[in-house]
């Protein structure tokens, strides 16, 4: 019994790991990973989808991404999605791809993805201690 509730916890905490991995990946740093825009939602018939089934994403240079879309007639919807995301980060459409160039973070955004940062640590070290 005691082994099962060890176990039980075990597993909870590794989730809440996870979940803060999952969301510290989607945070913006001066270098390009496709977990930034993956997620993005993008009106697709209608319907918000990820950007990850409507296209592929990929990074060509350390501080741009790439992404193709599976259907080229998605290419506006895209570009209006990653416009309404809050990322910060101007699309440029050149009809068969859309290319995005992360600009380099100034100072005052740096620390605010700090705090971000610290208190997403924050409700994980709470979500482990609630887990004990």
């Amino acid at each position: 019994m005691l082994n099962d509730i060890k176990a039980d916890a075990k597993k909870r905490m590794q989730g809440a790991i996870q979940s803060l991995e999952n969301d510290l990946s989607h945070i913006r740093t001066g270098r390009a990973s496709p977990a930034l825009v993956e997620n993005i939602r993008v009106s697709y018939y209608d319907m918000p989808t990820p950007l990850q089934q409507l296209a592929s994403i990929s990074v060509p240079e350390p501080r741009s991404l790439l992404i193709r879309p599976f259907d080229p007639s998605t290419l506006k919807e895209i570009v209006r999605g990653i416009l309404a995301s809050d990322l910060g980060l101007t699309p440029n459409n050149d009809g068969k791809v859309v290319r995005l160039n992360l600009p380099s973070l100034t100072e005052d955004r740096r620390k605010e993805l700090v705090k971000v940062v610290k208190r997403r640590a924050e409700d994980a070290r709470v979500a482990v201690r609630n887990i004990r």
